[in-house]
């Protein structure tokens, strides 16, 4: 009996620390990805509106902050997770999306548009995802992806959340009022969290069993990166081509900003539940087969905007893409771990997460060039995203059974 209770007692700090951590990851998405990535579309029609801007240029601001900060910044911010930890730098990067944010409710021309966006994408990258993969992943091994659906929850949850407080807030105090105000409470939200870790144990290169730290140049020369990075931007452009440009298709069928609102709101809804499952899933069988079940799902929901109209059909498509939305950002640094190890996730996100933010800001730059401003009509768009999905699903059905992490670390130096 004595044995047993010192036993317990002696486990206690680690649940809490696991405990911790998944709430920590999931307030930080709930408000960096969930509030701020999901909530600036919902303005999108406000800005076209007021300023004349285009959909190509109301959309290019996401593309511009990712293709200037993902490159010049992605890599450093994975190096200084894995050798410092992510506390620092997601305190960092909870602040510069709140100041995105805030700014954003008032920029009204280009050059300060595309100034906020860079804070924006700098927000992304240091606070966002890739901190919060490697502080799960360096605190998880057995339950992995059931923990990281968990806290990739808190993306679906404030995704849907996020609409209907931007609504009512734009209906009593405009939408200016508005933006700056979701800004306030991401801070409010995730800063808190992180701010309280404490401990070298959440450093990611302190963690996790005792494999050797693998050189990125052996990552770099290893096929399998390439598969996964390619196949995932495949997906990730899809999806977000389709995120970026639904309050504008939903607008063009006549949709009230209350209804718009509750269809964005169905698809991070839907996506809490694609997380779960998928991340149990990813527990049970292979996860290069349950990637490729989301990227078809993905592939399979789009066409439903192209059918015509019959009751129910955009809340049938918000149903089947919130699904594969779920579980698509969340699956792909179980992969990574799985073909690199824990070890040297930090810097393999970093690079892959700024290929994916490179497809996610540019498709929706090319849905919004190829959008028929005479017909009103996405279609040629919609059938480039349902043919790009599917190419990501045949990419990554070439990727290699995953080995244990000290046989992942000898295969990859052996490279």
């Amino acid at each position: 009996m004595g044995n047993k209770t010192h036993t317990n007692i002696k486990e206690l700090p680690v649940l809490s620390s696991q405990t911790y951590v998944i709430a920590t990851a999931f307030l930080t998405l709930f408000a960096l990805v969930g509030f701020a990535y999901y909530g600036l579309p919902f303005f999108f029609d406000f800005i076209t509106k007021e300023y004349g801007w285009s959909r190509t240029v109301v959309t290019s601001g996401n593309a511009l902050g990712k293709l200037l900060v993902g490159p010049m910044f992605g890599f450093i911010a994975g190096w200084l997770i894995d050798k410092y930890g992510p506390r620092k730098l997601m305190m960092s990067g909870i602040l510069m999306m709140g100041i995105a944010l805030i700014g954003l409710s008032f920029a009204d021309s280009l050059g300060m548009f595309y100034l906020f966006y860079i804070f924006n994408a700098l927000g992304y990258v240091c606070g966002g995802p890739l901190p919060c993969q490697v502080l799960i992943s360096s605190r998880f091994d057995k339950n992995r992806g059931k923990a990281m659906g968990i806290a990739y929850l808190g993306i679906g949850t404030g995704g849907a959340v996020v609409p209907l407080i931007a609504a009512a807030l734009e209906k009593h105090y405009g939408w200016h009022t508005s933006l700056a105000a979701l800004g306030v409470i991401a801070v409010l939200i995730a800063f808190p969290m992180v701010f309280f870790l404490k401990g070298s144990s959440f450093k990611g290169n302190q963690t996790g069993s005792g494999a050797v730290s693998v050189p990125i140049k052996n990552i770099l020369l290893n096929r399998n990166f390439y598969l996964l990075g390619i196949g995932s931007m495949c997906a990730i452009g899809a999806v977000g081509g389709i995120n970026q440009h639904l309050k504008l298709y939903l607008r063009d069928l006549n949709f009230t900003q209350s209804q718009s609102a509750h269809v964005i709101s169905l698809v991070l809804l839907s996506s809490l539940a694609g997380r779960v499952l998928m991340g149990w899933l990813a527990d049970l069988i292979r996860r290069k087969y349950v990637m490729i079940l989301i990227y078809l799902i993905v592939a399979s929901a789009i066409p439903l905007l192209l059918m015509p109209d019959f009751p129910g059909r955009i809340y049938l498509f918000a149903v089947i893409f919130g699904i594969g939305l779920g579980g698509d950002y969340m699956i792909i640094p179980l992969m990574a771990g799985d073909l690199f190890g824990v070890r040297a996730l930090g810097r393999t996100m970093g690079i892959i997460l700024v290929a994916d933010g490179i497809a996610e800001s540019l498709f929706p730059m090319l849905l919004g060039y190829l959008y028929n401003d005479v017909t009103k009509s996405y279609s040629v768009g919609f059938i480039v995203l349902i043919c790009v999905a599917a190419i990501g699903a045949v990419i990554v059905s070439f990727l290699p059974k995953p080995a244990k992490e000290n046989e992942v670390s000898e295969a990859i130096e052996a490279n």
